[in-house]
Parts: C-alpha cells; sequence; structure tokens
C-alpha cells in the first residue's frame, strides 16, 4: 500500500527560489531507495508561503528505511525535523563539505496520508 509523506515548508518569498535550486541540484538523490515511488515540489501560486513536498513510497518501512540511511543523512546535514527528499530547510546535500548552507525554510511539519480513493484520469 503506498504511503504519502509530505514536507510542508514555509520558506520566506525571497528564498523560494533558492529552496527550488537545492532540490534541483540534488534531483534524482532518493530514486535508487527501496520502495522509493517519486516525488513532487510543489511551489505555491496563490500568495502562500508553504511549498509542499510529496513523496510516495511502498510502504512506511521503506520511508523510515530512507530515513535512516547514510543517503538520507549525507543530503540532510544541517537540517532538523526533515522528511523529504532536500529537507525540511532545503537540505545541504547540495554542498559536498561539512559546511552546510544556513536553512531556507522558517518552518516544517511532516504530514503522512495513504491513498484512499481517486481516479487515475484515464
Amino acid at each position: 500500500m503506498t504511503v504519502i509523506k509530505i514536507n510542508a515548508i514555509t520558506v520566506a518569498a525571497e528564498m523560494g527560489g533558492e529552496l527550488a535550486r537545492r532540490f534541483a541540484a540534488r534531483a534524482g538523490a532518493v530514486d535508487g531507495q527501496d520502495g522509493f515511488e517519486g516525488f513532487e515540489l510543489l511551489e505555491p501560486t496563490d500568495g502562500r508561503d508553504v511549498w509542499l513536498v510529496v513523496t510516495r513510497w511502498r510502504d512506511e518501512e521503506s520511508f523510515e528505511a530512507w530515513k535512516n540511511s547514510e543517503s538520507f543523512a549525507h543530503g540532510h546535514r544541517g537540517t532538523e525535523g526533515s522528511g523529504g527528499p532536500g529537507g525540511a530547510h532545503g537540505g545541504g546535500g547540495a554542498h559536498g563539505g561539512g559546511d552546510a548552507p544556513p536553512p531556507v525554510s522558517m518552518s516544517a511539519e511532516l504530514w503522512s496520508y495513504k491513498i484512499s480513493g481517486g481516479s487515475t484520469g484515464g
């Protein structure tokens, strides 16, 4: 059963571009993780300051295994409370050194869902 993890990241308007840049720099970093089914970075278009990182996982165990992996730790150095690719604070994974860039977010929450209905659009 697919589980959905949504990282709701509050970002000042002037930092949105930096958040997107950091995600682009790490594009594909989680693709090989067992149980990972995909993700989207959603930029608000209605004046909100909350960006969403929507990830899909085969099951809760796959998500937890990724959170406990070295790959996750590498991509989230210098962040706290992270729950999706790129981290709650934009992640430091774009930099290979020990000094992570400063966070781009003001706050973040991790939401968890399962799919209970929908349509394929076909």
